[in-house]
């Protein structure tokens, strides 16, 4: 396996403040705690009650059994922080960049480590997330089709996702995985985390258990009673003072937006950082503020139909603390609360509202944890590698490209030498005439000047025209060149998006074997700050 360093830029779609971060830019390094490329962070001193440390280890012990798991939950009970990242918990596996995710946060506890402190990785299961959508299925390649498999069986209600349990639904899904990747260790993995009875959390943490076990990757489901009662104060915090981390969110967004940059993750007017969950059916409701009245002067909740005050869920958050749980922006706090962090992994989107979430952190820790990018990379298979080389194929053009455009740059360039000679001649002597004659007529006349604009373009587009009936004659004779097209766009960039975004990471782990996860390891420890195309 070979890799190849691409500028971040060159990735489609990206948000300005993620790439501002990236090129780290003084503008926004206060929100990030810091320039991504500096490793400050390695020797960060974190201090846990060693009773809080205790119950962790239990807690890590009892979701991470395997034996080859012991020596990381040794260093972790000896003192080590950890570099932590974290996913939704999906159907088989889910997306490709959910194992870059791991690998970077494997790749940077070993780097830390080197430096001088012990440093674990773990994998935060997003399992009280309820968007059901989301998680509820994986797409994998199909000879000249991608698959897309869906787990049908959606929960009644909002619910978190995490702990819906998997039904005899999830056994033809199962086969067909069989049919489209084969026989593998991964493969066996697979089928035997997703069975029916297993929730959905606990099929995602024994699947990425098993891939990366010999890296010492500790997965974590921090929606139990004795987790939540961990990250307590945060929550705590978040109810207590609401209105006041509610005005600081919304000066953080002016900010934001003062400087250019869009606001991630929208702060409702009435909103706050809490959703609770219905103690009789589950139901993940978000927790809104309603204004202080005189007969009320400490404001109340609304939870769906119920109204809560402060004291109430206080007194919740102290009997049953699993039933409140942290929103998007609040969660990487709650998670720091409870582990010893030194470095956060996370994705673009992920990044960008984490400018919003560290005003939560300044007043609720009063410290920053600083984030850093997951590795982010395009896998090129053999017979994908052998028609990018064929074909002179550049990660921009790709990127830049659809499938039918991509076949007609590819029948131009086959061509015969004497039929572009001819095209380009043509082309650029038309070009060079009427540049020069739309300047003179404009010279003489600027309305004159504007209708030999008008006309001079229309002969620019038959003159291309004539190019794309060239190349069309030339996909028309060679028809494979349409199919290596399809090929091409359909691995390295699916429905005009990312590989890593869309493809399942299963069918990668299948196919390539442990190889993989070793040389994603290897990637995002290779200091490359951008992305990467890494040939398997």
């Amino acid at each position: 396996m070979t890799a190849e360093c691409f500028p971040i830029s060159v990735v489609p779609g990206l948000s300005r403040i993620f790439l501002d971060f990236c090129a780290g830019e003084a503008a926004v390094r206060g929100w990030f705690g810091g320039d991504p490329r500096e490793r400050a962070w390695q020797h960060t001193q974190l201090r846990h009650t060693s009773e809080h440390r205790d119950q962790l280890v239990q807690l890590l012990a009892a979701q991470n059994p395997s034996a080859t798991l012991a020596p990381a939950l040794f260093k972790f009970r000896d003192g080590a922080n950890v570099v932590v990242t974290g996913q939704q918990v999906g159907i088989l596996g889910g997306p490709l960049f959910t194992p870059h995710k791991a690998a970077t946060a494997v790749a940077l506890a070993g780097e830390a480590t080197g430096a001088g402190h012990a440093h674990v990785p773990v994998f935060w299961l997003a399992s009280e997330d309820h968007d059901f959508a989301e998680v509820n299925h994986v797409t994998f390649p199909a000879r000249r089709e991608l698959r897309k498999l869906i787990y049908d069986s959606a929960p009644k209600a909002a619910v978190p996702v995490g702990g819906m349990v998997l039904d005899e639904s999830i056994t033809p899904l199962i086969d067909q995985a069989w049919e489209l990747l084969g026989y593998s260790d991964a493969m066996e993995w697979l089928a035997a985390a997703y069975r029916p009875g297993q929730t959905l959390a606990g099929a995602f943490a024994e699947f990425y258990g098993k891939v990366f076990a010999a890296h010492g990757l500790l997965v974590f489901d921090a929606a139990g009673r004795e987790a939540h009662r961990l990250g307590a104060p945060v929550l705590g915090a978040a109810i207590e003072r609401a209105d006041e981390l509610h005005f600081a969110l919304l000066e953080r967004n002016r900010e934001l937006q003062a400087a250019g940059y869009h606001v991630q993750v929208a702060v409702a007017e009435r909103g706050s950082l809490l959703f609770l969950l219905d103690g009789e059916t589950g139901a993940r409701n978000a927790l809104k503020r309603i204004e202080a009245t005189a007969t009320e002067p400490a404001g109340l909740w609304q939870a769906g139909r119920e109204k809560l005050s402060t004291d109430d869920l206080l007194g919740i958050l102290a009997s049953e603390p699993e039933r409140i749980s942290p929103s998007a922006l609040l969660r990487p706090v709650f998670q720091d609360q409870i582990l010893p962090t030194s470095a956060y992994i996370g994705g673009p989107a992920e990044i960008a509202y984490f400018a919003q979430s560290a005003v939560l952190y300044e007043r609720i820790l009063s410290r920053l944890t600083p984030v850093l990018p997951r590795l982010t990379a395009t896998l090129v298979e053999p017979a994908i590698a052998e028609l990018w080389d064929r074909h002179e194929l550049t990660l921009e053009g790709v990127f830049a490209s659809t499938e039918e455009s991509l076949a007609q740059r590819l029948a131009a360039r086959a061509m015969p030498i004497a039929g572009k000679r001819l095209l380009a001649s043509a082309g650029n002597a038309l070009d060079g005439e009427l540049t020069a004659l739309t300047e003179y007529l404009g010279s003489l006349d600027t309305g004159l000047g504007r209708s030999a604009q008008v006309s001079a373009s229309k002969m620019r587009y038959q003159m291309n025209r004539l190019r794309r009936m060239a190349a069309n004659f030339e996909l028309q004779k060679e028809a494979s060149l349409g199919r290596h097209a399809q090929a091409v766009m359909q691995s390295l960039y699916p429905h005009g998006g990312l590989q890593e975004r869309l493809v399942g990471a299963a069918y990668y782990l299948a196919r390539s074997g442990d190889g993989l996860i070793d040389k994603l390891v290897s990637e995002a420890a290779g200091g490359c700050p951008g992305h990467k195309l890494i040939r398997l």
